[in-house]
């Protein structure tokens, strides 16, 4: 029996004309077009991707997190800097799969963060929704709107700007 066919979405950023990005992808696209690995990558899958314009990436925050060992063993909190890296890191994924294989696995490196704000503490159990939207871009750099989301309601925000290596 045949898979079904995947979803798509059409490339609406003229870097990505002529190719088309999956409305989701799994962890192990994202590792292909990120260079982060455990414990430092920060997003499980992405969905409702808009070639060069926005995706939405998931983060399930799980009781053996790393960092909780620390932050705080008596009530964990995720660092707020761990939720703006994941939504550089669902911007990245999305950078990349726009511009094609020959960005994947290339480092993407911040130029800035600005407006940062921590709305409330996320923790074990929380599903971390990661809505990136760009601002705008030019050349190699990209800069991006974060806001991310647990059952709906704003965690944390921020703009920030990063660079890709070519």
């Amino acid at each position: 029996m045949d898979a079904p066919a995947e979803q798509m979405t059409p490339a609406t950023d003229a870097a990505a004309e002529g190719h088309q990005l999956p409305e989701s992808i799994d962890i192990l696209q994202i590792m292909q077009s990120i260079p982060h690995r455990y414990p430092f990558l920060l997003i499980d899958k992405m969905v409702e991707i808009h070639a060069g314009q926005s995706a939405i990436g998931i983060k399930n925050v799980t009781v053996n997190e790393p960092f909780f060992q620390g932050h705080f063993p008596s009530h964990p909190v995720m660092p707020g800097v761990l939720i703006v890296e994941a939504m550089a890191q669902t911007a990245a994924t999305l950078v990349v799969m726009t511009l094609g294989k020959a960005f994947e696995g290339k480092l993407v490196y911040f130029m800035t963060i600005e407006n940062a704000k921590f709305r409330r503490p996320v923790g074990p159990g929380d599903q971390l929704r990661i809505h990136v939207d760009k601002e705008r871009s030019r050349a190699n750099v990209w800069k991006f709107k974060g806001v991310a989301r647990v059952d709906g309601v704003a965690v944390a925000e921020a703009t920030f700007s990063a660079m890709i290596m070519g």
